[in-house]
């Protein structure tokens, strides 16, 4: 594996985290503006960012999409095997924020 893959691997885990952090709060910031309860929007909003925070990690483009193809097609694996990486660690980043979101509101998020 090369330097570019795991400074990729890290910076899909970290924006899918700040994703769902940013958003949480500042939306929660604009519910208290509104007279809503900004914890209950925090959860709310943290709920309905999860997919969003996987597909701005991994890129948002067809990028993803052609090295799947590649992968598939191509025959070449590890491009493949690359972005099943790249995805868990969003994915990974995601339920880390979501996790500290549930436990700073104390609200379930199931």
């Amino acid at each position: 594996m090369e330097e570019r893959f795991f400074s990729t691997f890290i910076h899909c885990y970290f924006i899918a985290f700040g994703v769902i952090i940013g958003g949480a709060i500042i939306g929660s910031i604009g519910a208290f503006a509104t007279g809503d309860a900004p914890l209950t929007a925090m959860v709310r909003i943290a709920k309905g960012l999860q997919i969003w925070a996987i597909v701005a990690a991994i890129g948002g483009t067809f990028d993803a999409i052609e090295n799947f193809q590649k992968g598939l097609f191509d025959g070449t694996t590890l491009d493949l095997l690359k972005q099943v990486l790249f995805i868990l660690a969003a994915m990974g980043g995601v339920k880390t924020a979501v996790t500290i979101i549930s436990w700073l509101t104390q609200e379930d998020m199931s």
